[in-house]
């Protein structure tokens, strides 16, 4: 039974990264037809992000209360309510309105459903659940670019995203009561190297704490999870920029490069879900990260403008097994007494850095150039090895596990 709900949690991340491409693909159409500016969606942008950061913190004590499932059902009421709300809008005060309730959902499941699989499941399906976001991420754009062209409004993607997330929150109405009697018949996933004497080891030393933060290695781990989520988004956001402004190439071939890009990271997230299978989280956390220093080294030499793709393959692919890595990571680091809030503040940081770290490089590149790109995205990218090997280094091999 527990295999077959894994349908439902993965069907559950499909409906979460379903809206986070939708505004950025609908806007060039709404902006003018509301008489708002490009800009707006900015502003849009980050209340959702503030909403999704404060849901995250808080998502501890509200799965305590209602539990994952609960939570779950009502984060994608309130989600399908809120895209509802965009198909209807009158004007850009009214997606301002409904960006608040969008955020506070995706935020409050996000981190729940983590929490959820990473104390219950194998690493490998930690990995295949953000895979499926990524599959909810790309079905966004294509059911608005359908619509905006055989119905030609942005209202009839918003309304059909809508309508699958409250039939989507129907299927989780019904299984409510499946989320404890699953959880009930399943362990607690601890890597296979913390079994035995270790796992006694383990939890003796990972009791619960008031102050998690305080935790030894908790501190470098959310700077990792900070610097992740921000190159991620800005290699999406300032990528093509890049390539056009810098590189030479046409855009349309530089929004296609950026698209393979996104292409390998769920395809990345889809392979290592096999290669947990055999290898440690910790050394494909560590691998990916140095296979994404190579492909920022590649764009960082002048060489042909098509090598460009190359080095954002290799960033895509190596950035794939970091995200899902580190956060099945968590009960088995900090213990599981302690996971749930720290995957809320991980999440909340995670956004934090999807929501500084591209505007900032955007002052920075208006400040110099937009050629400083590939530096800034290496410089980032070593900066998040060494924190991680910083994690490694402070909780030690008994925690981690032996390679």
């Amino acid at each position: 039974m527990s295999t077959y709900f894994l349908i439902i949690i993965y069907l559950a991340f499909i409906s979460l990264g379903l809206p986070d491409s939708l505004l950025g693909s609908a806007w060039p159409v709404i902006w003018p037809e509301m008489g708002s500016s490009l800009g707006s969606a900015g502003i849009i942008s980050m209340i959702i992000a503030g909403g999704t950061i404060v849901s995250s913190l808080f998502s501890n004590t509200i799965v305590k209360r209602l539990g994952t499932g609960r939570i779950t059902f009502v984060s994608c009421i309130l989600t399908a309510a809120s895209l509802f709300g965009f198909s209807m809008s009158p004007s850009v005060l009214w997606f301002i309105v409904m960006a608040v309730p969008l955020g506070l959902g995706a935020g409050a499941v996000d981190a729940a459903l983590n929490h959820y699989v990473a104390e219950h499941y194998k690493a490998h399906h930690m990995s295949w659940l953000h895979c499926f976001w990524g599959v909810g991420a790309t079905l966004g754009p294509m059911i608005m670019a359908v619509n905006l062209v055989h119905a030609q409004s942005w209202r009839g993607g918003y309304a059909v995203v809508a309508s699958i997330q409250f039939g989507f929150a129907m299927i989780l109405l019904v299984t409510l009561p499946l989320w404890k009697r699953v959880a009930a018949t399943r362990e607690p996933q601890l890597p296979a190297a913390l079994s035995g004497n270790l796992q006694d080891e383990a939890a003796v030393n990972l009791k619960p704490q008031e102050n998690t933060i305080r935790l030894r290695g908790v501190k470098p781990t959310l700077l990792t999870f900070l610097l992740y989520c921000g190159i991620e988004a800005m290699v999406g956001l300032w990528g093509a920029s890049y390539l056009v402004g810098a590189r030479g190439v046409a855009p349309d071939t530089a929004a296609a490069w950026i698209s393979v890009y996104y292409a390998g990271i769920t395809v990345g997230r889809l392979i290592t879900g096999f290669i947990t299978l055999k290898v440690h989280n910790r050394l494909l956390i560590r691998y990916g990260q140095l296979v994404t220093i190579i492909g920022g080294a590649i764009l960082v030499i002048p060489l042909h403008p098509a090598l460009s793709l190359a080095g954002l393959i290799l960033i895509g692919l190596g950035l794939a097994p970091v995200y899902p890595g580190l956060l099945h990571e968590t009960p088995a680091r900090f213990g599981k007494e302690n996971s749930a809030r720290l995957i809320g503040y991980q999440m909340a940081v995670a956004y934090t850095g999807t929501t500084l770290i591209p505007p900032l490089f955007g002052l920075l590149s208006v400040g110099t150039s937009i050629a400083v790109f590939p530096f800034a995205v290496l410089t980032l990218l070593i900066f998040m090895f060494c924190s991680a090997e910083r994690v490694n280094q402070l909780l030690g091999q008994s925690m981690l596990g032996r390679e």
